[in-house]
């Protein structure tokens, strides 16, 4: 309780990123470019964009000279940057004109500092008001950083409720259900604290892993307490029953710890560094909830159980009879059915279409409303930047003229034609050149029409480099939002393959050890990863896009998590199968753990579908949405298609287990 006590004041201490290219590794090309641009130039790329409605432009430039008072607003770009107002804008390239003032609109783009994104665009709404518009990259964060106290707030609120109802349904005591939160609450809160020595977490962490860390292990609090429960019916005294439960409950705890433990810790191999930022805290989170059920939530069972007895009730919901041989009749109907949609499944999932980034936030915000507003005037606009050496400016102006002519870039801002290429940079004023020029690299801005994510917006990176390159030769560099999720896909679709082979290798392992068997770990895993599979097939067939980080992360810890049922089955299986027949031993089996396997698939959906309904990030409403979905789709499959295939394949079973002892009819 005193380490509880000083990781709730320590948590606090805890910084929370929420920039997603931060976790990106740090040879990556958009990491290096971001490196030297802080290197070489004091501002940074545009991250917002201001639109002003039915404005003059002389009204326009008063608001741009207010925007750039603004403590940490710099770079603030308009049309009075790209042409000389002062002329008749009708005698103006139009295209130009039209990309920064339309209809009375004006579109200005600026540069929020990092890390002070929440005081600097509420400053930038005082300024503006409710009739004009505010978006970009910039504001995503600001909006994740306001959301993510108050959402996780709000997901604890619905949660603790529905996991109490879950908890009393399940027992027989109105004081168990504290119990086990209690055990688990302390593990979590001791989880959060202890980040201190991380310094910092991502926002994914901060807000999915208390969650995830409490519906994985209150499984194993519950083992706990059931086995206390069982040995004290028996008449055992309450420190007896306890030692017992510890020495029967262990291997159970243990197994289901080792599983969620390995393929936590692959996420920690991503070199996508928010997988192994997620990773170390889950794996953290299932020591701490290990030692907690072992140590801790024993020694207060036994100070306080007396509280258990006094608020003992009659069973709330029925015992589960005749399931099993209700179950089996569909057996092979289950065996043929998950055979036929397998390989479909897992072709769809293989093509479902990804988003890198956050996505579009819905039309209820303020800053969903803005988006949609400023795209219906201006149409897309994403900045790509470019950075290439200093000193040739006809090569300069060769590259703009290129680059001015490519489909897709509405407007390009460099030296050489917003200044003149006749003017050499040494006669001006520093003011004048520091935004185009450094001690060694020109800077370019475009602005392009497509989104910040997707074929093409990718194309286009590509073909700018490329044309750099021809130009400059490898001494190029670009960065922008869309340069950045480019590289996040590059990174992240590498990860994949990597995390997926170690939770299967690593879980095969534990289950082989577990078992003492060849096929039952195949069994087991072909289970779960079939449940995995029809759940990331989903998106594809309903022609949505999934976040990839969200599809990522779900595919290891939905195997993780959800491998606990297939044990909890399999382990009484064996142990019924010694005594019985295989279809005997499966209906008993079925009858003694659905309703444990109910319980522990009702709380871990209950927190998917929490955090799905409850989180306007779209990272991790996506995890939300597939971990909810994911725990109900792993309990139909470990209910219906692996005791089909634990009786199908009974005799291979008991070849390929040591010392199986599986009973013989006589006969």
């Amino acid at each position: 309780m005193l380490i509880t006590l000083i990781s709730v004041i320590t948590q606090f201490g805890v910084s929370v990123n929420y920039n997603m290219a931060d976790y990106l590794p740090e040879d990556a090309p958009s990491t290096n470019a971001m490196d030297l641009m802080e290197e070489e130039f004091d501002s940074g790329v545009e991250n917002a964009r201001v639109m002003l409605e039915d404005v003059t432009v002389q009204e326009a430039l008063e608001y741009k000279a207010e925007l750039e008072a603004i403590d940490g607003v710099s770079e603030v770009t308009w049309l009075d940057d790209a042409i000389d107002i002062k002329a008749p804008l009708e005698m103006a390239d139009q295209d130009t004109v039209e990309t920064y003032y339309l209809d009375q609109n004006a579109l200005l783009s600026l540069h929020i500092r990092d890390g002070d994104e929440v005081a600097i665009t509420n400053e930038i709404y005082t300024l503006i008001g409710k009739e004009n518009a505010l978006a970009g990259e910039a504001v995503d964060t600001a909006v994740s950083q306001e959301m993510a106290g108050s959402e996780s707030a709000y997901a604890a609120l619905l949660l603790v409720p529905i996991i109490i109802i879950i908890l009393v349904l399940s027992t027989n005591s109105w004081m168990e259900p504290v119990f086990f939160l209690t055990a688990i609450g302390v593990s979590v809160l001791i989880n959060l604290g202890t980040n201190i020595f991380l310094g910092e977490v991502s926002f994914v962490t901060q807000s999915v892993a208390p969650i995830l860390q409490l519906a994985v292990s209150l499984d194993y609090a519950i083992f706990l307490l059931h086995s206390f429960s069982d040995f004290r019916n028996k008449g055992e005294a309450p420190t007896s029953a306890m030692r017992l439960a510890m020495k029967q409950s262990f291997p159970a705890i243990a197994a289901s710890a080792s599983t969620t433990f390995f393929g936590f810790m692959a996420l920690t191999f991503m070199n996508f560094e928010i997988g192994a930022d997620l990773g170390v805290n889950l794996v953290k989170g299932i020591v701490l909830s290990f030692i907690s059920v072992m140590i801790f939530l024993p020694a207060l069972t036994l100070t306080f159980y007396k509280w258990i007895d006094k608020t003992k009730h009659k069973p709330l919901v029925p015992t589960f009879k005749n399931i099993g041989r209700r179950v089996m009749k569909f057996r092979i109907p289950s065996i043929i059915l998950v055979f036929l949609i397998l390989i479909p499944a897992f072709l769809a999932q293989s093509n479902t279409s990804f988003i890198y980034g956050t996505g579009e936030h819905p039309e209820d915000m303020r800053v969903g409303q803005d988006e949609r507003a400023i795209e219906q005037v201006f149409g897309k606009s994403t900045p790509l930047v470019l950075l290439v050496p200093k000193g040739n400016v006809a090569k300069e102006e060769e590259l703009i003229q290129e680059l001015e002519n490519v489909d897709h870039v509405s407007s390009v801002l460099a030296y050489v034609n917003t200044v003149s290429a006749a003017i050499p940079s040494e006669y001006l004023d520093e003011s004048i050149t520091e935004s185009f020029y450094s001690d060694n690299y020109a800077r370019i801005i475009l602005n392009t029409t497509t989104d910040s994510e997707g074929e093409r917006a990718f194309a286009l990176i590509e073909k700018v480099e490329r044309m750099a390159e021809e130009l400059y030769g490898d001494d190029i560099y670009a960065l922008g939002e869309s340069v950045t999720l480019n590289d996040m896909k590059d990174t992240v679709e590498k990860d994949n393959i990597v995390v997926n082979i170690l939770t299967i290798v690593a879980i095969a392992l534990v289950l082989l050890v577990t078992f003492r068997s060849i096929s039952m770990p195949i069994v087991l895993l072909l289970t779960i990863q079939s449940a995995v599979w029809i759940n990331l097939s989903v998106p594809y067939f309903m022609d949505t896009s999934l976040v990839y980080v969200g599809y990522l992360i779900v595919s290891t810890v939905q195997l993780a998590a959800t491998v606990d049922y297939a044990i909890l089955l399999t382990e009484a299986y064996k142990e019924n199968r010694k005594e019985m027949s295989a279809m005997k031993a499966i209906k008993k089996t079925i009858d003694e753990k659905i309703f444990s396997i109910l319980i522990s698939a009702s709380i871990l959906s209950s927190v998917g579908f929490i955090l799905a309904w409850t989180s306007t990030n779209p990272i991790v409403s996506s995890i939300g949405l597939l971990l909810g979905r994911g725990a109900l789709l792993a309990f139909i499959l470990v209910v219906f298609f692996l005791p089909a295939m634990l009786v199908v394949f009974d005799k291979v079973i008991n070849v390929t287990t040591w010392k199986a002892n599986f009973y013989k009819e006589k006969g």
